[in-house]
């Protein structure tokens, strides 16, 4: 096994008995070193209790010893022999009843800012399955109009370090096909800290969905020719009011001049 079981009780115990860095931690406990970081702070794993790896026989004194002397050394786990051909069970991710409903607007953010994952990674890091991913990209699931784009790692969908791998592997797999990301893919990809703090895209009113290329402006008529054919009539004479004559104009002097 590559870490220790239940790694973030483990590396909460770590965090509040030794000194180890960060990194080191993150590195033995299998999670990034940012949630590590958090753990220290009190916003990850709040009411987790710590799991002590040296009276669960997964490390040894020694080399916690030798890990909080030197921050370049790797802790190693405990050999097991009851582990050995132990492999992780495969089967779909499991996710929390409570954050199910946010799945489709992670699986949007994954489409939108990292283009180059397939399917496949995105079913893999959020539990999902391909037909919902690609009605996604298709844009036509059928909550697409209320859906906003959220990073999964802050969802707690998945870890920051599993979607940095499967970015990493999925753009060494397009590289070595040869494939080149276009300009709008390329401009997608965005750090987790920039994507958080974009603000909210703006989305038209379904009531007024199809109007959005309506314009006030320009001559409905079309081109020159039909102007030149049709030429636009005077206020009066769209109106049909009848011409003044000349007496009437006359009259109304008179009278004008009879009240002053």
């Amino acid at each position: 096994m590559n870490k220790p079981i239940m790694a973030k009780a483990t590396a909460v115990w770590l965090v509040d008995n030794t000194t180890i860095s960060f990194k080191q931690i993150a590195e033995f406990c299998g999670l990034h070193e940012l949630e590590v970081q958090g753990i220290a702070d009190g916003d990850v794993a709040a009411g987790v209790k710590g799991f002590d790896p040296i009276a669960n026989n997964q490390l040894t004194q020694e080399e916690i010893d030798a890990a909080e002397k030197d921050p370049l050394h790797k802790l190693k786990l405990k050999f097991n022999a009851a582990a050995v051909g132990e492999e992780k069970r495969r089967g779909p991710r499991y996710t929390p009843l409570s954050k199910r409903q946010d799945r489709p607007n992670s699986i949007l953010w994954l489409v939108k800012f990292h283009p180059e994952l397939t399917d496949g990674q995105i079913s893999k890091l959020v539990g999902t399955t391909k037909p919902t991913i690609q009605s996604i990209r298709e844009r036509t699931h059928w909550n697409i109009s209320n859906m906003q784009p959220i990073d999964p790692v802050a969802l707690g969908l998945c870890k920051q370090s599993e979607l940095d791998a499967a970015v990493q592997k999925a753009a060494a797999k397009r590289a070595a096909e040869g494939e080149v990301m276009s300009d709008d893919e390329r401009r997608k990809l965005v750090s987790t800290e920039q994507s958080l703090a974009a603000d909210p895209e703006p989305r038209i009113p379904t009531a007024i969905s199809g109007l959005e290329t309506f314009t006030l402006g320009g001559d409905p008529r079309g081109d020159d020719e039909d102007r030149d054919q049709d030429p636009i009539v005077d206020a009066d004479s769209f109106f049909n009011l009848p011409d003044r004559d000349e007496d009437e104009d006359e009259d109304e002097d008179e009278d004008d001049e009879a009240t002053r």
